[in-house]
């Protein structure tokens, strides 16, 4: 079925484009009898592999007992952790969807994890929540450090946004009305409130038995833990007030900065990590998102961090780096010698692939150039059983060996919210967290005319930053070149691509819905290096957006 309704999509997209008027390009025949080529098969087949692959990491490694996620690939005496356990549920989710495992199995397998978790844990004596970390057969509390030996708040939420999406998409009766049941209950036995230790002002990370509040490590944005107070505030049985989920965005963290040219809202200095964006953005749709802070909303906000990260990479690192367009993408991960949270102010020489593959939301194009190079040019010392090793260092000719749950599972998560946004549709169509976003005053944002959700890349030009293109890939899907606008009113939508002569290429006409829509239309030009103009008409207006196609 999924497959016919595939095909359908495909043939009145091609059937809708035979409205459109075809001009003579440069790369396309006179006669308009230019065919599409049939390379974003090879970006499916290889985006497949790769979701799979990283999948396999939670299916066919997991702590044998618990089913949770080892924390690393060394062995299974390894303690398994919380919050990737969170992102493996998601990840299983998204098996089940791609056919990899039956529905079936996927229900068995998160009823044994959920049973562990509900059962075998010490969630009673930490307020509802988790550790950090925890024994995959016993399920007691691992120590993190010294006195981390509690509920850590933040990987909690993680696992509860991996669990509300498995609520979610396993709506049947039976073993998955019972799931659900389960589910239900470790959510509404978490204590989100106990967190804020009676003061009203936002979340507390860790609590322990043994040492209360000592490790007094506040939390406040803009970094992962967006989704930690969106659940906060979301609870049914224990929320927290919006005076507290006001703390987390009341610091520096949530300061409008300007990095290699791009304005960016919410953001530390120089950014950070680029975890940042991903782990709360797996079921958190930041196309859905905005606030009195960042009003362009979080999809242009994070698009714009990932973009920064890049051209951080490639213009301000060292050279000795030699990072590039197809090496570039810095986070948390090992690197020689240890582990970090690589960022720009904090670069050790190392690109970890999720940074770039789990962004593939954000720079389908640039992460997908990242992707082909491991993969053509390093697959031999960079790729294993489950996708990509965790970093790699061309300065220091270094290679790990090794898989982390954090890294390594946002990879079928992210890049599912690219190919069909199922993650997304799961997680924000939840009533408990729809109440909260409301309460946290997090809203759609509310656009004028033109491409608003579009960040076109800059580059560095006699001493400042100019405009360069919006570098578009086709979408793997389906083969066509997918553009987002907006109209405040319904109507009428002209667009025109000009090549960099000047001569119109292409033209189309849309019926717009007020609001967001999407344009669609297949290859009829070879790829190439050279910027077209793309010009939306709509009632006498122009607004016009750089485009570079591949």
């Amino acid at each position: 079925m999924k497959q016919l309704i595939f095909i359908a999509t495909i043939l009145l997209s091609l059937l809708s484009c035979k409205t459109d008027s075809v001009k003579d390009s440069s790369g396309s025949d006179n006669d308009g009898n230019f065919s599409p080529d049939e390379s974003y098969l090879k970006d499916r087949d290889l985006l497949d592999k790769l979701q799979q692959d990283a999948f396999n990491y939670m299916w066919n490694y997991a702590h044998p007992v618990s089913g949770l996620a080892l924390e690393r690939n060394t062995g299974k005496d390894t303690p398994v952790t919380t919050g990737g356990s969170g992102f493996g549920i998601a990840a299983i989710v998204v098996g089940a969807e791609r056919g990899w495992i039956t529905r079936e199995q996927a229900v068995q397998r998160l009823t044994k994890i959920v049973s562990f978790l509900k059962d075998k844990t010490e969630r009673n004596r930490l307020h509802g929540a988790f550790p950090h970390w925890l024994n995959g057969e016993t399920g007691k509390t691992i120590a993190f450090s010294p006195k981390d030996n509690g509920a850590d708040i933040v990987e909690t939420s993680f696992l509860i946004e991996g669990l509300l999406i498995a609520r979610a998409y396993f709506m049947g009766n039976g073993a998955e009305e019972q799931l659900r049941r389960d589910i239900t209950g470790i959510w509404n036995d978490v204590d989100w409130n106990w967190f804020t230790k009676g003061e009203n002002d936002g979340l507390y990370w860790h609590w322990s038995p043994d040492y209360g509040f000592d490790m007094n490590m506040k939390i406040q944005g803009f970094n992962e833990c967006m989704v930690t107070y969106v659940l906060a505030v979301s609870s049914p049985t224990h929320p927290i007030t919006r005076r507290a989920y006001n703390y987390w965005t009341s610091g520096e963290g949530y300061t409008d900065r300007v990095y290699n040219g791009y304005p960016i809202q919410a953001s530390m200095f120089y950014t950070g990590p680029l975890f940042f964006v991903h782990y709360s953005f797996i079921g958190l749709d930041p196309k859905q998102m905005s606030d009195d802070y960042v009003t362009r909303g979080y999809w242009v906000r994070n698009v714009t961090q990932t973009l920064i990260n890049r051209a951080y990479c490639l213009e301000t690192a060292p050279k000795e780096n030699r990072y590039s367009q197809v090496y570039w993408g810095l986070t948390a991960s090992d690197i020689q010698g240890g582990y970090t949270a690589s960022a720009p102010d904090n670069d050790h020489a190392t690109v970890a692939p999720t940074a770039a593959l789990s962004s593939m939301p954000y720079t389908p194009q640039y992460s997908m150039q990242v992707l082909w190079n491991i993969y053509n040019n390093y697959r031999n010392k960079m790729w294993g059983l489950y996708g990509p090793y965790d970093a790699f260092s061309l300065r220091y000719d270094w290679f790990a060996n090794s898989y982390l749950a954090i890294d390594q599972l946002p990879i079928p998560c992210m890049i599912e919210n690219y190919r069909s946004g199922l993650l997304w549709k799961l997680f924000m169509g939840d009533g408990d967290v729809q109440k909260g976003l409301a309460v946290a005053g997090i809203r759609p944002p509310v656009f004028k005319t033109g491409f608003p959700e579009v960040v076109v890349t800059l580059e560095a030009a006699h001493g400042k930053y100019v405009e360069d293109a919006y570098d578009i890939r086709r979408y793997p899907d389906n083969g066509l070149y997918m553009i987002p606008y907006y109209v405040e009113q319904s109507g009428k939508a002209v667009f025109t691509i000009t090549n960099r002569d000047g001569v119109i290429v292409r033209t189309m006409d849309e019926r717009a819905d007020t609001g967001r829509n999407m344009l669609t239309f297949p290859q009829f030009v070879r790829s190439g290096d050279d910027v077209c103009t793309l010009t939306m008409t709509v009632g006498g207006k122009e607004y016009k957006l750089p485009i570079r196609l591949h």
